[in-house]
């Protein structure tokens, strides 16, 4: 029996454990997958927080209510002002918490812009998105092979993506190795692992929840499924933070707006706490949202045995850049921020009933490859050999098996505005944000930070999929992460934090890291709530 039991290990998880456990509780959290730390682990752990106190140190001029505008603005009626008001207000407690109580030390991704930065409260030249920094895993060695994700002895201030090169010197590389430093969502998973283990954190991994027990309709524990049988572990409350349902078929047909070719985050987001949540009444909210990615597959495997696929955000920004889809025409502001984009790929053609943006590739040329490098190389460095290439724009679409005319028409088109610094079409290079991936590396107020002619041979491809770092709908919860019915009441017992409750933000992603601050957000709420309301005090506990 356990005051707390926490269902997941992501950043939600394991944050909703420490403060349980901050407040005196006796905190289990299940993990059903043998490697802990879900789809954070496999994040660059950016964390978006309006008026942070790392922002406000380095000199950035923002506030709370901004960033409430800011969301406010971006609503379309999908977003709740109580939960809008609740991740706003509780995003500088969330900082202080991680810096007060674990070993992460916040670092300001600088000039990073809102993903929206022109609408009201918006930030054209960042200071709300945060990373952990390196984190050093000296004294829970024994956890760095059980963590999921490759090691990454990098931060997002040294990626392109952030400003940086990508090249970090052998020398540099090999001193974070010796001091068992890593970056990005690894160092935020260890860093809130090692301190719920400091605080007595039971943490266990191959344990899948399969249901919730109540009696007389209060959430009294789960039943739990290990390699030795199905068990029932008592529990005065429990925190769903078990992630989306992005691996699960049946649910992402019936519930997402439009397709999803392949998701990217933990494949064990197969909706357990989804499922467990609508058997005990959950009412449920925002349900056709997902945090959208466009991305580009490629060759591997990674550790947790799903296949190896990139975000394109970059990529697609950068002059010399352009989009097509399977009719050899653009279709969108190819440097628009992921989620935004992801909107392209549900354009339904109300003629045919298909999706025409599906499947979308991304061409580009060499000057693209010689000024910015991609996919991870240096300026100039050579190009995957996975990537399609050809001499000549009307080859590459007879590679792709696309209209030889449309692509190089389109091509055309997009390359004599893009030498006058303007796109008609989509508006491409308006937005700070458009500008921000090439501007790293020269003027990020002009156009040509993201417009370029297409016309240096040789020229490359790839297809971009339709996919999601995880789903945005689940249990509606209160403000402190209580999981209500349908009657809008609170499911005595049972809380939730993170992608498996129905997201604050609706279908807005306001900035990078914007998934990690709900998590952490409701993660601390739900976590202190559990045992405000259910957890008796010792003496009392004593007493009875």
């Amino acid at each position: 029996m356990y005051d707390v039991v926490v269902l997941g290990s992501g950043a939600a998880g394991l944050t909703a454990a420490l403060a349980a456990a901050l407040e005196g509780a006796d905190v289990a959290v299940l993990e059903k997958a043998e490697l802990i730390g879900g789809t954070t682990a496999l994040s660059g752990a950016g964390i978006w927080v309006p008026g942070n106190p790392v922002a406000a140190e380095n000199g950035v001029d923002d506030s709370l209510e901004e960033g409430l505008a800011y969301l406010s603005s971006l609503s379309n009626g999908m977003i709740l002002p109580d939960l809008a008001e609740a991740l706003i207000s509780g995003g500088p407690g969330f900082v202080d918490f991680l810096r007060e109580h674990t070993d992460l030390r916040l670092q300001l991704v600088e000039g990073y812009p809102d993903y929206h930065p022109e609408h009201p409260g918006g930030k054209p030249h960042g200071g709300r998105t945060l990373e952990p920094g390196l984190f050093s895993f000296a004294g829970i060695e024994e956890w760095i092979d059980r963590i999921a994700g490759d090691i990454q002895r990098i931060v997002l201030v040294e990626m392109p993506l952030g400003g940086g090169t990508g090249v970090v010197a052998p020398e540099v590389l090999a001193a974070r190795a010796e001091a068992k430093e890593e970056g990005l969502g690894r160092a935020l998973v260890g860093g809130l692992l090692k301190a719920c283990l400091q605080h007595g954190v039971d943490v266990r991994t191959g344990a899948r929840a399969l249901r919730l027990c109540t009696d007389d309709d209060v959430v009294d524990g789960v039943e739990v499924e290990t390699d030795d049988g199905v068990r029932t572990i008592g529990a005065s409350a429990i925190v769903l933070a078990t992630g989306g349902f992005e691996y699960d078929p049946d649910l992402v047909r019936d519930f997402l707006r439009g397709p999803l070719t392949r998701p990217i985050g933990a494949p064990t987001n197969t909706g357990d706490g989804l499922k467990m949540a609508m058997r005990v009444g959950a009412r449920l909210g925002n349900m056709r949202e997902a945090w959208w990615s466009p991305s580009v597959p490629c060759p591997g495997i990674r550790r947790d045995g799903e296949p190896i696929a990139m975000l394109s955000s970059r990529e697609r920004a950068l002059p010399g850049s352009i989009m097509v889809n399977r009719y050899g025409r653009r279709f969108a502001n190819e440097a628009a921020n992921y989620n935004a984009f992801g909107g392209a790929f549900h354009h339904l053609d109300e003629s045919r009933l298909d999706y025409p943006n599906l499947p979308a590739y991304m061409i580009f040329d060499q000057s693209t490859v010689d000024r910015f490098g991609v996919f991870g190389g240096r300026p100039g460095a050579p190009v995957p050999e996975w990537v399609v290439r050809a001499s000549s724009m009307s080859e590459l679409a007879a590679a792709l098996d696309l209209p030889i005319d449309s692509v190089t028409d389109t091509v055309a088109r997009f390359n004599g505005h893009a030498a006058q610094g303007v796109d008609p079409d989509f508006s491409r290079g308006r937005s700070a944000f458009d500008r921000f991936p090439g501007g790293r590396m020269g003027d990020p107020d002009s156009p040509g930070a993201t417009l370029g002619p297409v016309w240096t041979a040789p020229f490359y491809a790839v297809e971009v999929i339709s996919s999601a770092l995880g789903t945005k709908g689940g249990p509606r919860t209160d403000v402190e992460g209580r999981v209500l019915d349908v009657d809008g009441d609170a499911i005595e017992g049972l809380y939730a934090a993170g992608n498996v409750m129905a997201n604050p933000s609706g279908m807005v992603y306001g900035g990078a890291g914007a998934t990690l601050a709900v998590a952490g957000v409701w993660g601390i709420a739900a976590g202190r709530a559990a045992v405000a309301d259910r957890v008796p005090t010792r003496s009392e506990a004593m007493k009875t």
